[in-house]
């Protein structure tokens, strides 16, 4: 992983300001993932509401900007020699993206992808019907887009199943962030950027609960989606599908989810996770005879709760 701190940043000639409705602006980002990123450009070169720029941030070991430069739609390729892990990635992307004087931000992960040509153009007008400053589509597996990457809970229970959320058409006050999240530019000076020190995991969360307190319009539209590998090996369920926790499955991805969990749990007073992480991950870990697993969640939880072991990833321990 390259350990310089210099980003080097080719912007975009910025266009004239002009008073065109619903501009939008992708804001991507991607670490080593070449083909996922050909995939993306060209899906978003097929929507039928045109973006107006893309800002494509890359981190990765391996530049990809000889695709970008192929892109068959205008790409403002920004090489940041540092891993800003997803959050500082975003922010960076968003940035370069409100600077292109867009009135929208479309959020997107290397490996996704809208999964139909109008879906930009259904989330713009959804955004209208619905007076949102936020729309957020579904988001389904490679391959099995009858199955959703991540579950929604209907009713009380866990869905993956397409067929069980898309006839509702919206659901308000929900969204799976950030993959292709559409968020008016002004809401980031309301609520501000993902948050860098979270790096990855609990950042989308974060900025949820942030959108929620400022009382910034949101929701999911279900009649388009995005494709994104699926998270069902993370899920695991503790008392049938009342209650589950995530177990991600690398040290380092677990390290990071655990503490920005009890981070957010507090920072965002959430009295009902904290009580279902209680509960589900000792029940979890003890079912399975792990108990180095629970002292690890423990260890973690606890020092996210606390506000500590944050800093640049070298100095973190997984």
């Amino acid at each position: 992983m390259p350990d310089a701190t210099i980003l080097l940043a080719i912007p975009w000639a910025a266009p004239e300001r002009t008073s065109l409705t619903d501009t939008v602006a992708v804001a991507a980002v991607t670490f080593d993932r070449p083909e996922d990123v050909r995939t993306l450009l060209g899906a978003l070169s097929q929507q039928t509401h045109a973006p107006h720029a893309v800002a494509l941030v890359d981190s990765g070991q391996e530049s990809v900007a000889a695709i970008a430069a192929e892109a068959p739609l205008d790409v403002s390729y920004v090489r940041s020699l540092a891993n800003l892990g997803g959050a500082g990635g975003f922010s960076l992307a968003i940035l370069n993206a409100i600077a292109s004087g867009a009135q929208w931000v479309w959020i997107m992960d290397d490996d996704a992808h809208p999964e139909d040509p109008a879906c930009l153009a259904t989330l713009l007008e959804a955004a209208k019907e619905h007076q949102l400053d936020v729309v957020v589509p579904l988001i389904v597996a490679p391959g099995s887009p009858e199955k959703l990457s991540f579950p929604f809970r209907i009713g009380g229970h866990l869905t993956h199943e397409r067929s069980v959320v898309e006839p509702l058409g919206f659901i308000d006050n929900v969204g799976q962030f950030f993959n292709g999240a559409l968020i008016r530019s002004d809401v980031f000076f309301k609520v501000g950027l993902p948050d860098l020190r979270l790096f990855i995991r609990g950042d989308e969360t974060d900025f949820m609960l942030r959108l929620r307190e400022a009382k910034v319009k949101f929701g999911t539209v279900t009649s388009v989606a995005l494709t994104h590998p699926a998270g069902w090996a993370e899920v695991q369920e503790v008392l049938g599908d009342r209650l589950h926790v995530l177990v991600p499955e690398t040290p380092f991805k677990r390290f990071y989810y655990y503490r920005n969990r009890g981070y957010l749990t507090r920072k965002h007073r959430r009295v009902r996770s904290l009580v279902a992480d209680a509960v589900g991950y000792p029940l979890y870990f003890l079912k399975k005879g792990d108990v180095k697993g629970l002292a690890k969640w423990a260890d973690t939880y606890g020092a996210g709760l606390r506000g500590a072991k944050f800093g640049p990833m070298k100095d973190q321990k997984f």
